[in-house]
């Protein structure tokens, strides 16, 4: 499917189809495109669209290209899986030629879905704009990513401190965290490095060198907090850890404690339940109850003697 933008009279109208001329179009938005829709995008604009191979790319080369009248941007957008809620990168490509942006993504985004919005109301002019705005609006997006992530950490915070059982989903919880701010960590690092690359661009238009500086200052930031997100994990991971070690040594020293309380008795039946023939205990009538006696108050004393050592 392709969306595009184009001005008339000064106002954006957006069509869709592919029956188009590049004339006064400032934006094509090809959303699971054909291959058909992507020669024709490709004939009409003169440039070569992203191959799926491309787009999947992990080398920082292929993140950034400018040539001297196009630039070519490949990022990847954090979407999350709404069976399991768990979050994924997906590519979403960008070229921009002769002030003409064309993108090329699998799904919906709602940094798009903002953008056209955004148009409807007049608010861009060409795709130099257009993209720096879905860029700013990506940010904000990951801004609120990392934000509800702060609050899940704080949950299971609170879930790690108020809880008397520890429970094994309480560490699956957090390591699925830790999953999801690696992700978005290196996302973000990834938008950093090509706003790093915008605003070395020869062009770009100088006037919007202000809005990728204060763009770069705020992927800064996210920086810092998916680090301290990361730390707070690490932390909690650690605090199970050590409440599972304490939880276990609790158990052990309960075992320790009861078999060393019936340690006595059991030496004290085992002298008796030899078979000597001389053992002048065993003619005695109140043998058994001394017996008996001495296994109980043997017991007793244990106790008594690991309370006043204060081992219980």
């Amino acid at each position: 499917m392709i969306n595009y933008f184009s001005l008339k009279n000064d106002r954006v109208v957006k069509e869709k189809g592919s029956k188009f001329s590049k004339q006064n179009i400032i934006w094509v938005d090809l959303i699971n495109a054909t291959d058909e829709e992507i020669l024709h995008v490709e004939k009409t604009f003169n440039v070569d669209l992203f191959t799926k191979l491309e787009r999947k790319e992990i080398e920082t080369s292929s993140k950034y290209i400018e040539t001297i009248d196009e630039i070519k941007i490949n990022l990847n957008f954090i979407s999350v899986n709404n069976n399991n809620n768990n979050y994924f990168a997906e590519p979403v490509s960008f070229i921009i030629k002769n002030k003409t942006l064309i993108t090329q993504r699998e799904q919906e985004y709602k940094a798009f879905e903002e953008m056209y919005k955004k148009l409807e109301l007049n608010l861009v002019h060409d795709g130099d704009d257009i993209y720096i705005q879905i860029l700013d609006l990506r940010i904000d997006l990951d801004a609120d990513i990392i934000e509800l992530i702060t609050d899940k950490i704080t949950a299971i915070n609170k879930e790690l401190t108020g809880e008397n059982q520890i429970h094994k989903n309480l560490l699956l919880k957090i390591t699925a965290l830790q999953e999801t701010t690696i992700i978005i960590r290196e996302n973000i690092v990834e938008k950093h490095r090509v706003i790093s690359a915008m605003m070395k661009s020869k062009i770009f238009p100088k006037e919007d060198f202000e809005t990728m500086k204060i763009m770069l200052e705020d992927v800064n930031s996210l920086l810092e907090h998916t680090g301290f997100n990361f730390e707070r994990l690490e932390f909690l991971q650690d605090s199970f850890l050590g409440l599972v070690n304490m939880e276990q040594n609790r158990i052990i020293k309960i075992f320790t404690v009861v078999t060393v309380i019936f340690l006595p008795p059991t030496l004290i039946a085992s002298v008796y339940g030899m078979n000597f023939d001389f053992m002048p205990e065993l003619k005695w009538k109140i043998g058994y109850p001394l017996a008996v006696v001495m296994m109980i108050l043997s017991s007793v004393f244990t106790l008594l003697f690991f309370k006043k050592k204060k081992w219980l």
